[in-house]
């Protein structure tokens, strides 16, 4: 924890709109301002991204990053509900449905529904009160607890829609928000799984475009044959695994999400280039194991980290190890309300799966099987709501939007398309790689930091160069 740094809990109705039905903890975490008390601008609330990313673990990794800001305001962050230490979900241990020894659909989707009534038992009362809506209600009872008229915010990522349906429900709460990496408002959750795995793999482009031109790249001087080559290499690992030193498998998907990971942030570019010289050269997984382990992440740590990888290393016996994971899947299907209908047959679901793998193998033939496997990540579970989709031009306050051209995460027209429904926003348009660009671009830094401290704003959409 940075010097200074204090921690708390602020209890919530589990169910605002009933409150009788009982309460929960939110954890919180604060910096205070560390500049003159004559320019202190109160409370400026974070989100580092998720959904299932710790604020408090978010707030104390990041807070350098933040140095500026943390002259002019105290900084704070929370948990959401279900995540961290504020009333963490689980699975009992992992969302993987147990195998099934039958190629029936019914069976199949049986033990998906398994792993939902898993959750169900180890999560508690909070699970259906999960999901966005309720946390920007979180949101504004923390603002009326810092005691402040108007909430500033800054987001990343999730953030961003966690900023966003704030700002629909309390419009005239809002003060001065930036949101970075901006998320869908509109999208389902194929269609979201489709562009992160395009997303994915113009990130991975761009990466082979740099390593190309450097010396000693594995995959030669060739952009076109180097895609050519990671896919057959996925490919290859997926047919025949490598074993690690501790005598696990290593897949191709395992190594697909580790490079997915890696390109997260720009910084981590050289590292994933020597694990990929020392996997193809030597048959050796160590490079990539390590990139996908916590220290590996650390490496590229910054705003602009991977925020679905459920930061640091938790106390044991504090946090279910498998909270990251299914509080992301618990917030994201309270947050859609697409289901497969009762009436849709085990075989017509199936059906409609192996309908879109073909479209998914032509988005990424390194990234879309992963991302195909996600489609499915709420079937059995209750519909969820269709607020987010319908929030449009809510009256807020104009805002800060950042996009990144290379984001492997949200792809660039999301920006563009909230700002639309915002119908108030300032898009910044940050030409360069990497999830978020208020970690990597100072030019990004200066625009956002300029606004939450001066109120400074711009006309129209502003260009960010990319920053080597």
């Amino acid at each position: 924890m940075p010097a200074g740094m204090r921690c708390g809990t602020l209890t919530v109705p589990l169910d605002h709109s009933a409150p009788a039905k009982g309460t929960l903890r939110i954890a919180l975490a604060e910096i205070p301002a560390n500049g003159p008390r004559a320019g202190h601008r109160g409370s400026l609330l974070l989100n580092f991204g998720g959904p299932g990313g710790s604020g408090v673990e978010g707030l104390a990794a990041h807070a350098k990053d933040l140095a500026e800001l943390g002259e002019r305001f105290d900084l704070v962050a929370f948990d959401p509900r279900g995540v961290g230490h504020s009333a963490p979900v689980s699975c009992g241990g992992s969302l993987d449905p147990d195998p099934v020894d039958s190629d029936d659909p019914a069976d199949e989707l049986a033990a998906v529904r398994g792993v939902v009534a898993r959750c169900e038992r180890a999560s508690g009362p909070v699970l259906p009160y999960i999901g966005t809506v309720h946390a920007s209600r979180d949101m504004d009872l923390v603002r009326r607890a810092l005691g402040e008229d108007r909430l500033d915010y800054l987001g990343f990522s999730y953030g961003t829609r966690l900023g966003v349906v704030y700002a629909a429900q309390f419009p005239d709460r809002v003060g001065r928000m930036a949101l970075d990496g901006v998320d869908t408002l509109t999208e389902s959750r194929v269609e979201q799984a489709l562009a992160t795995a395009q997303g994915q793999q113009q990130a991975l482009d761009n990466f082979l475009s740099w390593c190309t031109r450097q010396p000693g790249c594995v995959y030669g001087t060739n952009t076109r044959t180097a895609k050519e080559d990671v896919a057959a290499f996925v490919a290859r690992l997926d047919v025949a695994p490598l074993v690690d030193a501790d005598g696990a498998l290593f897949t191709g998907q395992d190594a697909a999400t580790t490079i997915g990971s890696a390109l997260y942030s720009r910084e981590l570019w050289p590292a994933l280039a020597k694990a990929l010289a020392l996997v193809e050269r030597e048959r050796d997984p160590r490079g990539l194991l390590h990139l996908g382990s916590p220290a590996g992440a650390e490496e590229g740590a910054g705003t602009d980290q991977d925020p679905d990888a459920g930061g640091s290393a938790r106390p044991p016996g504090r946090v279910p190890a498998d909270n990251a994971v299914a509080a992301m899947t618990a917030v994201n299907c309270a947050d859609d309300p697409d289901r497969s209908s009762d009436e849709e047959s085990p075989a017509a679901v199936a059906a409609r799966i192996d309908g879109l793998r073909e479209e998914f193998r032509k988005a990424s033939a390194v990234f879309g099987p992963r991302q195909l496997l996600t489609v499915l990540a709420c079937y059995g579970r209750p519909a969820g709501t269709d607020f987010i989709r319908r929030i449009d031009r809510p009256g807020a306050p104009r805002m800060l939007l950042v996009g990144t051209r290379g984001d492997p995460a949200t792809p660039y027209r999301w920006t563009e398309e909230t700002a639309q429904r915002l119908g108030s926003a300032v898009v910044i348009d940050y030409k360069g790689d990497g999830h978020t660009g208020y970690g990597s671009s100072t030019c990004v830094r200066g625009y956002v930091d300029d606004f939450l401290i001066d109120g400074h704003l711009p006309g129209g959409t502003r260009s960010c160069p990319a920053q080597e």
